[in-house]
């Protein structure tokens, strides 16, 4: 067994209780073997004046859209998605998903991230970003009916089960997947319930945007006489491995369906505020036992892949959404960036206990906005930053360490996305 030990520094358990101890890791395994004083391994990281922490899971972006970061802001989702960011991706070639998806990762890597789930085009060349820079990652191609005739809107639903069905398994076993349509009123009913069927025979789950805006909700209610969710559910969607973005505008009847189906929402504050989509009752889903994770949404409306940012945004903004200081507090905000996010997506990660997987990320506390040390899990949820990130690990393998990223080139990512980029507004003429 060839073994990795983060060395000498403080421990996040399950509980979010802190302890002083070493972390073994299997590398062959990828699993965590121990939590204890002194244990050593074949190869060491120095964890001394760091916390050691799950890896963290973002559970919903758009990672390729890292190339469209400040191309368009300050718009509402309507306006923003047609006017913007539509037209541009309809000029999209594979090599700027490549490109902007491995900027991307290099960014989570560089701030702790060691999951994330990905709903977009080409996604088989995110794929190969996420198996040469050693992440874990759940994977659909995202399929929309909008714009396009029914020949043509249901190839883009087949394309998303061939691709679910293919890449699942892939990079040994890090990459996961998922039939992805867009959401609830982008996607026709017909499509959404073959997506649905086709999900269930291939064994994987379905993702979708879902009650992001009152434009979301309204059509549904009008045309169908249902809330979205109880419509989505007739259709098949919400089953229990399948997981939902945004849910910001749900009444109790789908909270409780939520509960009962075992179906997790990701909650993506930044998006939902830039956006002003609105603020989701977060807590009301916490205390109805919903799973709730974490996502970035894409970079061209947060503009960032921090998921710092999104915990403290988080725990903020479900503050003011329940009118209540003690709403989403700061072991809440960390559970949903780290456990809540591993459970929605269906891995098992976000824990430091034996047997799991060893996703860690180990994030430097000395430094002046993390000073002093009353409480680390505090810290995590208001004052850490991604850049606090020291070293970062997944699946047992060295993906960060003090802060140099050893599996991507970051000077040639960087020098890339910047081409494809200007590429890219060039074709679309914007």
């Amino acid at each position: 067994m060839a073994t990795l030990s983060i060395r000498d520094g403080r421990v996040l358990r399950p509980d979010m209780t802190v302890v002083d101890a070493d972390v073994l890791v299997d590398r062959d395994a990828g699993e965590i073997v121990e939590i204890g004083p002194d244990l050593g391994g074949d190869d060491d990281l120095d964890a001394e004046g760091s916390l050691v922490m799950p890896g963290l899971v973002n559970a919903h972006t758009h990672v390729a859209m890292t190339l469209l970061r400040g191309h368009a802001d300050d718009k509402p989702l309507d306006r923003w998605l047609r006017e913007d960011i539509w037209p541009v991706e309809a000029a999209l070639e594979p090599a700027d998903i490549e490109a902007g998806a491995a900027l991307g990762v290099l960014e989570m890597i560089r701030s702790g991230t060691t999951a994330f789930a990905d709903m977009y085009f080409e996604i088989d060349r995110t794929a190969e970003v996420v198996e040469r820079a050693g992440i874990r990652a759940v994977l659909g191609h995202g399929a929309i009916s909008a714009g396009k005739d029914d020949e043509a809107a249901r190839a883009d639903i087949e394309e998303s089960v061939a691709m679910a069905r293919e890449l699942d398994g892939s990079a040994d076993g890090r990459v996961s997947t998922a039939v992805m349509p867009h959401s609830l009123t982008t996607v026709t009913p017909d499509l959404l319930e073959l997506a649905a069927e086709r999900a269930s025979d291939a064994g994987v789950p379905v993702h979708y945007h879902a009650n992001e805006t009152v434009d979301e909700v309204d059509p549904v209610v009008e045309e169908w006489g249902k809330r979205p969710l109880e419509w989505a559910r007739e259709l098949g969607l919400c089953d229990e491995a399948d997981f939902l973005a945004h849910g910001v505008h749900l009444d109790e009847a789908e909270i409780d369906l939520l509960a009962e189906t075992g179906t997790g929402v990701v909650h993506c504050p930044a998006s939902n505020m830039k956006l002003a989509s609105g603020m989701a009752p977060i807590q009301r889903l916490l205390d109805a036992g919903v799973t709730v994770g974490l996502g970035t949404d894409g970079a061209a409306s947060n503009n960032d892949l921090d998921p710092f940012d999104e915990m403290r945004d988080a725990a903020m903004l479900g503050k003011l959404a329940a009118g209540d200081a003690s709403a989403v507090a700061a072991p809440d905000a960390v559970r949903m960036a780290t456990a809540g996010g591993a459970d929605v997506l269906g891995i098992d990660a976000g824990r430091i206990e034996p047997g799991a997987a060893a996703d860690l990320a180990v994030v430097d506390l000395d430094a002046p906005h993390l000073t002093p040390d009353h409480d680390p899990v505090s810290h995590l949820a208001y004052a850490a930053r991604g850049s606090d990130v020291r070293h970062t690990v997944c699946d047992g393998d060295v993906l960060m360490r003090d802060r140099e990223v050893l599996t991507l080139d970051e000077d040639r990512v960087l020098a890339r996305a910047e081409e494809r980029a200007d590429g890219l507004l060039a074709r679309a003429d914007v």
